[in-house]
């Protein structure tokens, strides 16, 4: 397992539209990553499972997947969430 632990940037927090960009970035990997915060999980390919962890700007999310030869994929999704995607 490889994971990374990224502050959420974007100023609504992981809702809607970051949620939406993050999905779709996640999805077009074709890997499974999970996105922990406060121990809950959620499909980081799935918008409704992003935005029910309820993440603010400034939380700290893991980004985590079981594919060990994907770190160039958890960087990329680690860089999103550490964007300001509402920018």
């Amino acid at each position: 397992m490889i994971s990374r632990t990224v502050t959420v940037a974007s100023a609504v927090g992981l809702h809607a539209r970051p949620a939406a960009l993050l999905a779709e970035a996640a999805e077009a990997t074709g890997v499974e990553f999970t996105l922990t915060l406060d121990g809950e999980e959620a499909d980081a390919a799935s918008v409704l499972d992003i935005m029910s962890l309820g993440a603010e700007h400034g939380d700290e999310i893991i980004i985590s997947t079981e594919d060990d030869s994907a770190t160039e994929a958890l960087d990329k999704l680690a860089g999103l969430i550490s964007t300001d995607l509402d920018a």
